[in-house]
């Protein structure tokens, strides 16, 4: 097993962090912890099922109809996430809303299909969507939990009908900073999150520079 291509999305080479990929419904999902963990659970779905059919398909499909031919095989997982999202998990499937059928034209997912899937095995295609749809999923995690405990002054672990798991945070529940909650805080956690990677990711290539 290449544990290279599992470890790499996570970190190394995060889809949000550091490629910056996905950055409609990292943006537009991240208000609660719940959404993004189903979103990041749609992705991960959708990234496997796409990368192991492209892979298995690669040496059939026309390069001149390559592009349309991905996006036809990744909107048959999405078909399949939708249906059976609004059939089990309605308050997800609507909280999620445009951005479920979106995950189509996500550039993580056509991005890894034409850099990596198209050019692998069977074994390290699923292996580099499980990493990069776990990376996606941290970051999305990451920056929700920032914005809902600070912005809302709560953690919704699970949010299904009659199921609902959700933290009140001691202080911030009362006066919390409203606006984390909104569309510029999304882009002052993005900024921030976005810097700290940056810096750690340089300090750590310095750092092996200089060990050589």
């Amino acid at each position: 097993m290449n544990t290279k291509e599992l470890t790499k999305g996570i970190f190394k080479e995060n889809p949000i962090f550091i490629i910056m990929l996905g950055m409609c419904p990292t943006l537009a999902v991240s208000t609660q912890v719940w959404n993004a963990i189903g979103m990041g659970a749609g992705v991960i779905f959708v990234l496997l099922g796409s990368n192991i059919f492209i892979s298995l398909l690669k040496n059939i499909i026309p390069d001149s109809i390559r592009i349309p031919s991905y996006i036809v095989i990744i909107a048959s997982f999405v078909t399949i996430l939708e249906m059976v999202m609004h059939a089990f998990m309605v308050d997800l499937y609507n909280a999620l809303g445009i951005y479920l059928s979106l995950i189509v034209v996500n550039c993580i997912i056509l991005g890894r299909a034409e850099a990596f899937a198209n050019k692998n095995s069977v074994l390290d295609s699923a292996l580099d969507a499980i990493g990069m749809g776990v990376g996606f999923t941290l970051g999305l995690t990451l920056i929700a939990a920032i914005r809902e405990i600070f912005g809302a002054g709560t953690i919704t672990l699970i949010n299904l009908g009659d199921i609902n798991v959700v933290f009140e945070v001691p202080g911030l529940s009362e006066s919390p900073i409203r606006v984390l909650a909104l569309s510029a805080g999304a882009l002052l956690v993005m900024g921030y999150l976005k810097a700290f990677f940056t810096w750690y990711t340089a300090k750590n290539e310095k750092k092996a520079k200089e060990a050589k």
